[in-house]
């Protein structure tokens, strides 16, 4: 936050250079599909299959995996997170929602003032949010 009150990448020590300002996408590999199945691969694993296909040739974003996010009641879940930036938490995702995460990532990884821009943004990552968490820097108190 800088001293008018307003938050930028630059501000919270993050470079607004798409070349050094990396956006990681954290997918629920554990993830069940709609109907709660445990057939494998599961879901959440096809969906980062998915989005490691989409973001391939992208050196600027990383897919990674985690077992679970604990957001089990919005299904397919997914986080994008960007060092200094805030954090962002997705839910109501499919196994195809990759592409989605990608271009929400792209947004991301070359926005200025450290959030995702709400125009442009793919619906499922409008009406699948969850949460927006703000990096440490931002907190009062």
């Amino acid at each position: 936050m800088d001293r008018n009150g307003s938050f930028s990448a630059e501000t919270a020590g993050v470079a607004a250079d798409a070349d050094t300002a990396p956006v990681t996408i954290i997918v629920c590999s554990s993830c069940r599909d709609e109907t709660g199945s445990d057939a494998r691969p599961r879901a959440g694993a096809l969906l980062a299959e998915a989005t490691r296909t989409a973001a391939e040739d992208n050196r600027n974003i990383e897919v990674r995996t985690v077992e679970c996010l604990g957001n089990c009641k919005r299904r397919l879940s997914a986080a994008l997170l960007r060092d200094g930036c805030w954090s962002y938490v997705f839910g109501d995702l499919t196994a195809e929602s990759g592409p989605d995460l990608v271009a929400g990532a792209e947004l991301f990884v070359t926005s200025e003032d450290g959030l995702i821009p709400w125009r442009g943004r793919p619906d499922s990552l409008k009406r699948g949010l969850i949460a927006r968490i703000p990096p440490l820097t931002m907190l009062k108190d």
